[in-house]
């Protein structure tokens, strides 16, 4: 049965820092429209359709892995997959080291690295490459996690967390590094591959977790809940193909917020003896326009309590796993928390799924 009274949380894993990293190189959501316009113009697509999807994301621009004019060169699934090991890994590793500065630490005080992405793949994996360029200690343990798409920061939260109630003595990162621009299939023009070719963008993002031992500072990791929904496999994914990744996107997806997100947030409050009226701090990811509003109607959030994933999706667009992560960096930084307040850390994804996971101050 769940609790009916509110309660302190026992002693759980805490988020004492986030760290946040884009590429350096930037494009205009009119600078990536012309691109691909004189891109399609040749395959004869409808290009007043192009520049309609483009600006109904919201998204004004959007940081790069590589130089604009980089990106014709990159013929083969190859190719891009090289260039995704070789900045994701210096993406990463500057990422890490800002999120261990803000938390006081060193890279010897890391006990496990917990590594998200659905946007390359590398054997050894990204994790395994910043031992030897961060000096991490030869026992470190490694958790490359990948697959779970934009659900994947709030997921890796839970994961890291949960494995530090088992270790409290112990210090996690969780990092999530997503190069979206290096997935794009130039040769499809379907409706879903337009529509992601104006909705994600390149970023990382590192959060420090430690044990309820550590002594840390920051909103504790109180719970989390999964919830996977039947037979919706293919409403969000990949199909890999010859030329690589090739988008699954499914326009049922705000369809499955608003059916689904009330009853899976009330319920997973509830087993806290809590209500939506408890929670003074919404982290959600930033999905794109059609889901954001539904998180909104669903969940009947007060108007602004989603201003920082608004601004986020507009600056930088959807960076899939980062997301979540960038917009609970900056929640933490510019939240105004007060000690006892709520949080409620949710996102969803490929599966199809959601992931929740509630802190407090």
């Amino acid at each position: 049965m769940p609790s009916t009274t509110r309660h302190d949380p026992a002693p759980s894993p805490s988020l004492s820092a986030v760290g946040r990293a884009l590429p350096p190189h930037y494009a205009s959501q009119e600078q990536l429209i012309a691109a691909l316009r004189d891109l399609w113009a040749t395959k004869h697509f409808n290009l007043e359709r192009l520049e309609d999807l483009h600006r109904n994301v919201q998204v004004g621009g959007r940081h790069l892995a590589l130089p604009l004019e980089e990106y014709p060169a990159l013929a083969t699934f190859q190719q891009r997959n090289d260039a995704w090991i070789r900045v994701a890994t210096e993406l990463s590793e500057k990422v890490a080291r800002e999120a261990l500065s803000r938390a006081g630490l060193t890279p010897k005080d890391v006990d496990h690295v917990f590594f998200v992405t659905v946007t390359g793949i590398a054997t050894p994996s990204v994790d395994a490459r910043l031992v030897n360029r961060m000096g991490l200690r030869d026992d470190v343990k490694r958790t490359p996690i990948f697959g779970l798409g934009c659900v994947a920061g709030a997921a890796g939260l839970a994961r890291a967390s949960d494995y530090l109630r088992a270790f409290p003595k112990q210090t996690a990162l969780l990092i999530a590094t997503e190069l979206c621009s290096l997935t794009l299939q130039r040769e499809d023009l379907s409706i879903p591959n337009i529509i992601a070719s104006g909705l994600f963008g390149d970023g990382a993002a590192c959060v420090v977790l430690r044990g309820a031992e550590a002594k840390a500072t920051g909103p504790r990791v109180v719970g989390s809940r999964s919830v996977f929904y039947p037979d919706t496999e293919r409403v969000m994914g990949w199909d890999v193909v010859d030329t690589g990744f090739k988008v699954v996107l499914s326009a049922k997806v705000p369809q499955l917020v608003k059916e689904h997100i009330r009853g899976n947030v009330d319920g997973f409050l509830a087993e806290h003896g809590l209500t939506r009226k408890d929670v003074r701090h919404w982290v959600a990811h930033t999905g794109g326009p059609k889901v954001l509003e539904g998180f909104e109607s669903a969940l009947e959030l007060e108007a602004g309590a989603l201003e920082r994933s608004w601004k986020s999706l507009k600056q930088v667009g959807n960076l899939s796993s980062a997301s979540v992560l960038f917009v609970l960096g900056e929640t933490l930084e510019e939240a105004d928390a007060k000690q006892g307040d709520w949080g409620v850390v949710m996102a969803m994804g490929p599966g199809f799924c959601a992931e929740m996971v509630l802190v407090r101050w």
